[in-house]
């Protein structure tokens, strides 16, 4: 499977080498799996109280672990739209240059944690399982070779924070060790 993104076009901003499938599998589930360990069990009010880490607040507009669902909720499923659109041979419009600058990284977690804090505890938590699992079995129709020569460069890149490791997300907001 080649695509736009093996093309050397710069739209994408430069390719990163490509994780290991196995490890870029196993940390989507860790990262989604420690967030969803973090939520467990809490009712819609223990979600909204403030939460902080030992590390400090959570960040990018977080002031609470309903919020943080809702922050990695929305990288999750535009992450997702990705590897889809990759699929298909088109371009995701996170991945243009305007959408790669600290402002505009910046609005869309602002919006994004907006718009969650619109919804029920309970509709986010299980939008984030079923994003999870969505994710997992996009990353199983994935051979080695097709991830190491064309989606896992990407994919790679696409699902970095920046300056840290990739497909790590919420273990970073939560100050897990990784």
């Amino acid at each position: 499977m080649a695509g736009w993104w093996a093309a050397g076009d710069g739209w994408f901003g430069g390719m990163t080498a490509a994780l290991p499938l196995p490890e870029a599998v196993r940390r989507v589930r860790a990262d989604h799996d420690l967030l969803l360990a973090s939520v467990d069990g809490k009712s819609d009010e223990d979600l909204t109280k403030e939460y902080a880490t030992t590390a400090g607040p959570l960040g990018d507009f977080c002031e609470s672990l309903h919020d943080l669902v809702a922050h990695v909720l929305m990288w999750s499923e535009i992450n997702l739209a990705v590897l889809t659109e990759a699929e298909l041979g088109r371009r995701h419009w996170s991945l243009a240059p305007r959408w790669e600058t600290p402002a505009a990284g910046q609005a869309l977690n602002r919006a994004g944690v907006a718009a969650g804090r619109m919804l029920a505890g309970a509709h986010l938590v299980d939008r984030l399982e079923t994003t999870r699992d969505a994710l997992l079995a996009q990353l199983a129709r994935y051979d080695d070779d097709t991830w190491t020569r064309t989606v896992g460069p990407m994919a790679t890149r696409a699902f970095t924070v920046p300056e840290r490791p990739p497909f790590w997300h919420a273990a970073i907001h939560l100050g897990d060790a990784l």
